[in-house]
């Protein structure tokens, strides 16, 4: 075994790990949806706890 072999084997490891983290990173979600998908949620609570009340 060469020692140009090993380094050249461990860092396309490194590069290949590297990037199939990257691409299995949760992407951030935009201020809009994150407020929409909350006042969806509110809406489903308050609509839920009045028809538990009989409202």
């Amino acid at each position: 075994m060469d020692k140009k072999n090993i380094f050249l084997g461990i860092g396309m490891g490194l590069a290949v790990g590297g990037l199939t983290a990257l691409a299995m990173k949760p992407r951030k979600r935009s201020m809009k949806t994150t407020v929409g998908r909350t006042l969806k949620t509110m809406s489903d609570v308050v609509e839920s706890v009045s028809d538990a009340l009989g409202f």
